[in-house]
Parts: structure tokens; sequence; C-alpha cells
């Protein structure tokens, strides 16, 4: 289908690949990968003729159609949703047009007979095309296509000008889908989907029979759409068959194997280089240093692979926060009319770390933003636990970086007084700023950029509680892997809202799922709530005879029977080895209120200058102080004590 023949193409004087030869085949769906700045988004520009290539030819087959979809500038206006989403049938809409034309020549009274058989035989021959185009069940498939990418019916009529950036995407995915190209090519496609159309879009592409080149750095969507990677790794292309974790296998293996042959080559050059040194001055051996030197110069050197330092970012250790770190109860969040939630429970407890989960606009952003503080809700009670500290994470809170700061002062800034600037930089590197980029200002930054520095900075936080609204959208693999080491040993609570299956993965212990009007708790990994998920859905879809709907029926009943008393087991067993220690918390968390308001009178009495015209009085205030920090200092210490005794208490009972 298409074929690149001895490709090359330049970056800033340096090649990102050159002669480059490979070929795609009807049916091939590649993942293309590479280190940042290797050229894959350049490849996909030079096969749609965006950019053209230094050296060497594209050969397309015939007629062959290609949809593109950009990671970014993606933007419509001035027609319906459906109207744009039907332009894609650019094929389907020419038919229609000269069907119309050639219907309305054939009213006319003025045509010969012959005229009026031969407009009947082209009105058939376009008939019978639209026939092959099923142009009758067109618009039923595109609103099929649009509602599996998460629009609505209410969305249909909408101007495409009042979509945000994320659904523009959307918009242009979907009349990619829409047009059947012969070959897609996507470049990071899952960016703004939530987990519905994302698993949707899975469906779509593993059954699609035209070719597909994507570039994405979501493990998941590529290990379950393609069938082979393309690698652009020194300047060259490496293809090989299987999933994404097939080709990480293939690339352990060869990464390690050149190693050794570069250590084997760079033991025999020095060899060879203290042989010439050695008789370098001797004639007896001159034709055999001249020897050693010609084999030196044709020597072609083995290049290392790319690759990073393991490097183990942690969060400071936070301050334990009490038992529950939030609650909210009867919480209600409506705008205009539209009711996000209503009477709303919700409580997170110490040590758990939550995926928010759920189709765009459901409210998951919503929630996040309350609990972070970020706006108000209408109704209802938002009780933060003792002693809890949150730090919220979300594109848009880039924006609130100071742009007079360069990347590294930021850091520096945000709490990274207690790291050197080389663990700042090495932790800047892991976000993909190297070099002299740590040194650009911010407010010369890319969104992405941005939202990249604000993420670094999360992880200087102390906060101990974290909330993350789809923190990995700008992240490569490797960035991603880092971060996702670090939420998984932090050791307070997190809430993340994301659609990143291996992401959430190892570090989620709960899911919450929210639509509109539903509230769901999953109390497991990502792992976990998909199982359930596919459980649900199978149920829902019934058997075909009543006597298999009443087995499921019972089965269901003992299934939920069981669950529930094995949840209400387990939730007796916690709260019969906790109850005594939670008492004495509790009281103990009295005790520090009435110490810290006692210890901030005292405080206030000794910053009034008539204290000190009463030394017995300053004196007795003195040593009272002293009494009540030793003492607040003291529960405090066994606040500590006794809140990790029933942390490694609840452990035991975890689903």
């Amino acid at each position: 289908m298409i074929d690149f023949v001895n490709i090359s193409l330049q970056f800033g004087g340096k090649y990102l690949f050159k002669d480059i030869n490979y070929k795609i085949n009807s049916g091939d769906k590649i993942s293309l990968v590479g280190a940042n700045g290797t050229g894959k988004s350049s490849l996909l520009k030079i096969i749609t003729g965006i950019i053209s290539p230094e050296s060497g030819k594209i050969q397309k087959q015939k007629d062959l159609t290609i949809g593109y979809l950009p990671q970014d500038n993606i933007s419509h206006t001035g027609k319906t949703l459906l109207d744009e989403a039907k332009s894609s049938l650019t094929a389907l809409i020419s038919l229609q047009a000269k069907e119309e034309v050639i219907t309305n020549q054939l009213l006319l009274d003025s045509l010969t007979v012959e005229e009026k058989e031969d407009l009947a035989n082209q009105l058939g021959e376009v008939h019978h095309k639209l026939e092959d185009l099923d142009s009758y069940s067109a618009e039923s498939k595109i609103e099929k296509i649009l509602i599996g990418l998460g629009f609505d019916e209410a969305d249909f009529s909408r101007n495409t000008s009042e979509f945000s950036g994320g659904w523009q995407m959307r918009i242009a995915l979907a009349k990619i889908l829409i047009a059947q190209n012969d070959v897609l090519l996507l470049d990071e496609p899952t960016n703004h989907l939530d987990l519905d159309s994302l698993n949707w879009l899975v469906s779509f592409l593993k059954s699609y029979n035209g070719a597909l080149l994507i570039v994405s750095h979501d493990k998941h969507f590529i290990n379950s759409v393609t069938n082979r990677t393309l690698e652009i790794y020194l300047s060259r292309f490496y293809s090989y068959s299987g999933s994404y974790d097939s080709y990480l296998r293939h690339k352990a293996e060869r990464d390690m194997q050149a190693e050794s042959m570069f250590t084997l080559q760079q033991k025999k050059i020095k060899e060879t280089e203290n042989f010439i040194e050695r008789f370098r001055y001797k004639a007896t051996k001159a034709r055999q240093v001249q020897s050693r030197i010609k084999q030196l110069d044709k020597i072609e050197l083995i290049e290392l692979p790319e690759s990073r330092d393991e490097i183990n970012i942690r969060f400071p250790s936070p301050p334990p926060s009490g038992i529950i770190p939030l609650d909210l109860k009867k919480l209600s969040k409506s705008f205009g009319e539209n009711v996000i939630f209503h009477d709303l429970d919700f409580q997170i407890t110490r040590g758990e770390k939550i995926a928010f989960v759920g189709p765009n606009g459901a409210g998951k952003t919503t929630l996040s933003k309350i609990i972070s503080g970020k706006i108000d809700f209408d109704s209802g009670e938002k009780i933060l636990g003792h002693n809890t500290s949150i730090s919220y994470y979300a594109q848009d809170v880039a924006d609130s970086l100071n742009p007079e700061l360069d990347i590294l002062e930021t850091l520096d800034n945000a709490g990274g007084e207690g790291k050197t600037i080389g663990q700042l930089r090495s932790l800047l590197g892991c976000f993909l700023f190297s070099g002299d980029d740590v040194f650009k200002k911010v407010g010369v930054l890319s969104g992405g950029e941005k939202s990249r520095v604000a993420l670094a900075k999360i992880l200087l936080t102390k906060a101990n509680l974290i909330v993350l609204d789809e923190p990995t959208n700008h992240l490569d693999i490797s960035s991603k892997e880092v971060l996702q080491k670090a939420l998984a040993d932090f050791t307070g609570s997190l809430v993340i809202v994301s659609h990143d299956i291996d992401f959430l993965t190892p570090i989620a212990n709960k899911v919450i799922e929210i639509r509109k009007g539903s509230f769901k708790s999953y109390p497991g990994g990502i792992e976990y709530y998909l199982e359930k998920k596919k459980e649900e859905e199978s149920k829902s879809s019934g058997a075909a005879d009543s006597t298999s709907k009443t087995e499921n029926l019972a089965k269901e009943a003992v299934t939920k029977k069981d669950q529930k008393r094995i949840e209400a087991e387990m939730r007796q067993k916690k709260y019969a080895a906790t109850k005594d220690l939670l008492k004495k918390i509790s009281n103990i968390e009295k005790e520090i209120d009435s110490l810290e308001t006692k210890k901030a009178e005292i405080e206030n009495a000794l910053a009034l200058p008539e204290t000190y015209s009463d030394p017995a009085k300053a004196k007795g205030l003195n040593a009272e102080y002293v009494q009540v920090k030793e003492k607040l200092d003291i529960q405090m210490e066994n606040w500590s004590e006794l809140s990790e005794k029933v942390s490694e208490i609840e452990q035991q009972f975890t689903v």
C-alpha cells in the first residue's frame, strides 16, 4: 500500500532517519515508537504530504485514501456536529449531489427520448455506486460512531465551534473513522478520551480492515490494537512482529546484546591502540602497525542504546493525616439546570488511592475540584480530617505558574529547597526537560510543557492528599513510569482522574465510577473494576430464555448475598480490631485541639506588652507554655503511633 524508498529527513543538521526502506501493507496495525525527537510525528506528516523528505520518495497505491489525526491544532466551525461528521463522506456527498442534478434534469419537458434514456442510465449508475457505499445506512453509522466517541444525541445539532479542544479532537477522529479510509495515521489519539470512549475505540480499531500507524504512549491501548511495532532507533527503522509488550522483550534483549558487543569492541580497540603505541617506532613492526591503523579506520563503531539511569523519585514523607482525611456529606452541585451531584456521600480513608473513571461530563473533574477547594459546592458539608493538607494538579493549573521564573526556579520555589540542583535537574529530565531547557522562562513554554512543569512540582509536595486530573496526557512512557512509581510508593492518599489503564493498574486500590445520576464504588484496583464491568455487561445482556434468566438471577442473588456477608464480616472484624484504638485516637485528637487552643491563648498573652510589666505573671505564663507544649508534643507522638497501628491493622482487611 505504502512504500518508503530511501527516505531521509534531517532536522537542525541531524538526521532523524536516513536511507529508509519500509513497506506498510493492508491489514498492518503498527505502533510507531522511539524516543522523543526521533521523528515519529514527522514520519506521519511525510506520509500525508504535509512535509517532504530531504531525499527518497514515497510510493502509494493508486486511489489510496489516508486519514490523519494530528496531536493538536484541531478546530471545526461553521457546521453542526452531524453535518461536520457527514462532510467526511466526500464520495457519498458527490454522488448525492450528482443524483439531485440528474433528477432535476429528468423533470425538464424539453428532453428528447434519447436524452431521457441517457440520464436514466446515468442515474442508475449513481444509484448502483450509492448502494456500494451503503449510503442508506450511512447516517446510522455516523451516529453510532459519534455516540461511541462520547457525544450525546443532543450534541448533533450543536455548532462545532461550541466544543472545547478535547472534543474538537474527537470530532476529527470521528470524521476519520466515518470516511472508511484505507490507512489511518493517528498521533496520540487517546489523550482526550474517557474510559468508555477508549474501550469503544479499541473495539472499533480491532475490527477495522485497513492499515493503522499509531503513535501513542498508552501501553494498554497499543497492546490491545496493534500487531506490529516499528521503532525509530539510531536513525534507522526496526520492525517487530507482535504486541508492544513483545517488542519491549525484543528491545531488552537487543540492548543487552548491543552493550555486550560494545564492551568487546572497546576492548579490541584498546588492545589495537596499545599495540600501535607500543611498536609505532620499531622498524620491524612497521607493517603490522600500519595494518592495525587501517583496521581501526575501518571499524564501524557500535552505538550504545539510549538509556536513562534508574531514577527513583519519591515524594517527601508527608505528615500523616487523620484516619478520614476528607468526608463529604449530602453534597450537591449544579451548573444552571445541569445537576452534577445531589446528596452525595463520599469519604476518603487514609492511604486510599482512588481512581475516578466514567464518561466525560459526568462530574469527575467537578468532584476533584470540590475536594481540592478549587470550586464551591451548592449545599452539603465538606469536612477536612485532622492534619489534612491537599495538593491539586490539573492541566489548567499550569496557567497559574509564574511566567517570569525559569523552570528550575519554579521547582526550587515549589519546595525543592531540600533537593540539590542536580536532583532537581534529574527530576526535570524525567519530564522531558534536559540541558539548557531548564533555564527557559515559563512564559515561553507551550501548554503541554507547562503541564509537565506543574506535574513535576507535585513530586515536591508535602501534602498528604493529592488530587490529579489527567496527569499523563503530555508524558512519554518513561516519564509516566517515573510518576507511576512515585505515586505507587506515596504514603498519603490519592485521587486520580484518568483513563490510562496501564498507568492506574499498580496505583489504584479503589475505583469510583461516576456517571450522570450514578456514583458507584468498586473496592479494588482498575483490573478488578474492569472485570466487574464485564460481568455486569454480561448480566445486563441476559440469557435468551426465562430458565437461564432465573438461574442467572439466582446465582447473582447468591453472589451478592455472599459478597455482602463477606464484606459485613470484614467490617465487623476490622471494627473489633480497631475500635479501642480509634476511641483513643478520637480522645487524643480532642486533647490536641484543646492544647493547641490553650497554646495559642498563651502565645497571644505573651505577645502583650503589659504581660512583662508583671514579672511573676510573665514567668508563670512561660512555665505554663512549656508544660502545654510538652503535653502537645507527647499527644502528637501518641496520635502518630496509634494512627500507624490502625493503618497496619486496616491493611490486613483490605479487599
